[in-house]
């Protein structure tokens, strides 16, 4: 029977998957390997469940010649080498579709949490200052009517464009692709990334970790938002500069943040950003129901037994190597 690594504890549904195709070797802790104890982990294994914290390097595929397939548990893939993948013979899969909504719903809930300063509102209560109804208390900005500027319109920024719509909010897009019919249908308008920028109320970030998308909201960005502007990101923590959101929020250039993603991941201890009072920052969990990690935990691995059965998987990023088996 084949052997098949997890590296992190999964909801039951996909276990038993892997557990009738093979023998499964879980990893113990919550705590991530390292990348020695991942290599040590996944040694003389046929497949693997990865999650984005696990790099899959081109020297650690070169010490597994037998493996076949890496199945991350996540849409995004920025953890492992693809092109070394492939030239390898390894199919590598991933997750999509199934945490679109979940996702954009976590986007559309930090915006109008940092809008109108819900977080401010819990702490204020929680420290006894709730005595009177004041007109002038913990004032927000207005939702209904704002300018939403949403950076990648693929499946997830369609999806939070869709409730903009329902809040009546002006929608401006910028992507590598333009794509008229969402545009039709979405009411979406295209602009560049600096139009966007500078008169957009909320900017909301839905592209993937790239070499090109790296610090793509960076200091000369910042200085073009609106100082009321709130910036979300449920993205990749490498989208922004974290250093230079730092700056922003301390000097007024920006209305506020609401991360649910960090650079570095997670950010060390006594890192100033989530003690800033115009920023919320959540531990990376856009994705986070009961049902949404239940569909990712089948999928990434209904992924691995169909490539290990020689069958296509539902989801392959590289489906080239498929063709010479």
């Amino acid at each position: 029977m084949p052997t098949i690594a997890v590296t992190r504890t999964i909801p039951e549904v996909g276990l038993r998957l892997l557990g009738a195709a093979g023998e499964v070797r879980l990893w113990p802790d919550e705590r991530p390997p390292t990348p020695s104890e991942l290599a040590e982990f996944i040694h003389g294994c046929d497949g693997v469940l990865t999650m984005i914290t696990d790099a899959i390097t081109p020297e650690l595929l070169d010490r597994e010649p037998q493996l076949r397939v890496v199945s991350n548990f996540a849409v995004g893939y920025d953890n492992i080498n693809v092109a070394a993948a492939t030239a390898r013979g390894v199919a590598v899969c991933n997750t999509p579709g199934v945490l679109t909504e979940a996702t954009a719903d976590a986007a559309f809930a930090l915006l109008m949490a940092m809008a109108r300063r819900i977080p401010e509102g819990i702490e204020y209560v929680k420290a006894g200052e709730w005595r009177y109804w004041l007109p002038m208390l913990l004032l927000g900005q207005d939702i209904n009517g704002a300018t939403i500027g949403i950076i990648g319109f693929g499946r997830i920024g369609q999806a939070v464009a869709r409730r903009a719509r329902g809040f009546g909010m002006r929608i401006l897009y910028h992507s590598r692709t333009r794509r008229p019919e969402a545009e039709r249908e979405l009411g979406a308008t295209f602009a560049s990334l600096d139009e966007l920028l500078r008169e957009a109320n909320f900017v909301t970030l839905h592209l993937p970790a790239t070499p090109e998308s790296r610090h793509l909201i960076g200091a000369r960005e910042f200085g073009l938002m609106r100082r009321d502007a709130i910036l979300i990101n449920t993205a990749r923590g490498a989208v922004v500069d974290t250093d230079a959101v730092v700056a922003a929020l301390r000097e007024g250039q920006i209305g506020g943040a609401a991360l649910d993603v960090t650079d570095p991941e997670p950010l060390p201890a006594g890192h100033p950003l989530p003690d800033l009072p115009n920023a919320i920052v959540v531990p990376h969990t856009a994705t986070s129901t009961v049902a949404v990690r239940n569909k990712m935990s089948e999928m990434a691995s209904r992924n691995i037994v169909a490539v290990l059965r020689g069958e296509a998987p539902a989801a392959i990023v590289n489906p080239e190597v498929l063709a010479g088996r």
